[in-house]
């Protein structure tokens, strides 16, 4: 789905969110044509910190157990909690290419760190792409002097389109904040658009912040974040080999350092990182392959945390629910059937329906006419649509983002390689 406008500010809770171009202060990025895969489009990426020391680094990963060469590696390389470099290319994946694919992501990050002057143990990788090819590492080092000497503070724009594959625009996010008399900046951006499921999306997010933060302080924010925004979306229900999401905090900002998770200053942080996660976890199922509507699935009142997640996901992957949506058709049976099937014990007598404010089905009983079928049914005509579910169960609630299923959903994937 492409957007003709979207407007330049969001709001997300109290952070203000720009999807304009952005600076960091104490990072440089670029981004090349190296001809991997793709020809004359920009598909190698480089986010560079400034400071000898590198910076504070956080990630979270896919969970499918065919892992990429790139996930494996950053996984090692962040037991330091510290990374100086982040080299992405688009094209290959590097998943399912066994050892040789991680000596070749091994090479890459090695070319990448010669170039710069740094450890190469500092140096973290992603790769996005078709699955069991063997990255190209010779057009990378061609490209390695070229990417470096491009390096610059204004370069995000020209990252956040190397870093795309069946994206059709490209998704930046950044948030100021002030703690303390400082001001902070976070700011991102991130690919994505088929095989979207958490955990985690077949996704690519590097978020890079000027705050001085702790590691651990640093870690518990970016899970809790990614808890609610990059594994709260789904296209179609498909986890991928390389999601990958890193955040780099090089400390330019002069604040104190963050080191209380529950100190005002942390919670700030906090709701700032996650307003720039939600902002691109929605930008990336909004463009979801073929997309035409972003659904919102609340589900409230359930008994435990669980139940009220499971019963989300069941109804945002359900196939009969999402070409509903695309059709139009407020065809709320299949919502309820899909919360019905989820595995959660439910009581049918206690559940009712929302689409926007219009109930549709109450204590377990239809509400019908055709006053309530014309303003359901132009519910479904908006862009963006909130459900909403009240089990009556229990005082727990969890948000599941996900999109329509259209004709050009099938023809993307049916021939993606080619």
């Amino acid at each position: 789905m492409t957007p003709a406008h979207v407007e330049a500010e969001k709001s997300s809770r109290s952070a203000a969110v720009s999807r304009t171009p952005f600076l960091i202060p104490g990072f440089r990025t670029a981004a090349a044509a190296c001809g991997m895969r793709y020809r004359d489009r920009l598909d190698l990426a480089l986010i560079v910190a400034d400071s000898p020391q590198g910076a504070t680094a956080s990630g979270v990963f896919t969970k499918n157990r065919f892992t990429a060469a790139p996930v494996t590696l950053c996984r090692e390389r962040l037991e330091a909690h510290r990374a100086g470099a982040v080299l992405v290319n688009a094209g290959i994946a590097n998943a399912c290419t066994g050892e040789e694919g991680l000596v070749r992501a091994r090479e890459m990050t090695g070319a990448a760190a010669k170039a710069l002057g740094i450890d190469p143990e500092t140096v973290l990788a992603a790769s996005t792409g078709v699955i069991g090819m063997q990255l190209q590492t010779a057009c990378v080092f061609d490209a390695m002097p070229r990417l470096a000497e491009k390096l610059s503070p204004e370069g995000w724009a020209d990252t956040a389109r190397a870093i795309m594959t069946t994206d059709t625009v490209p998704k930046m996010a950044s948030v100021k904040v002030e703690i303390d008399g400082k001001t902070i900046t976070v700011g991102g951006i991130a690919k994505g658009s088929g095989m979207i499921a958490p955990n985690m999306a077949t996704m690519l997010a590097f978020v890079c912040t000027d705050a001085a933060v702790e590691p651990h302080v640093l870690d518990y924010y970016v899970k809790q974040g990614a808890g609610r925004s990059f594994n709260a979306i789904t296209v179609d229900g498909d986890t991928s080999t390389n999601d990958t999401l890193l955040v780099l905090a090089g400390g330019a900002a002069g604040n104190a350092v963050l080191s209380d998770v529950d100190s005002r200053g942390s919670r700030i942080f906090g709701e700032a990182l996650e307003a720039v996660f939600l902002d691109l976890a929605k930008r990336i199922v909004v463009d979801g392959e073929g997309a035409t509507k972003l659904i919102e699935v609340v589900v409230e009142e359930a008994a435990d945390p669980a139940s009220a997640r499971t019963i989300a996901f069941a109804i945002a992957n359900s196939p009969l629910v999402k070409t509903a949506f695309f059709g139009e058709d407020a065809n709320w049976g299949r919502i309820v059937c899909a919360a019905g099937r989820s595995g959660v014990a439910l009581n049918a007598e206690t559940a009712s329906l929302f689409f926007d404010d219009i109930c549709v089905f109450k204590d377990g009983q239809p509400l019908s006419g055709p006053e309530i079928e014309e303003k359901a049914s132009a519910v479904f005509r908006q862009k963006e649509i909130r459900v909403r579910l009240s089990l009556g169960m229990g005082g727990h609630s969890f948000t599941a983002y996900t999109c329509d299923f259209s004709f050009d959903y099938v023809k993307i994937n049916a021939s993606y390689r080619s």
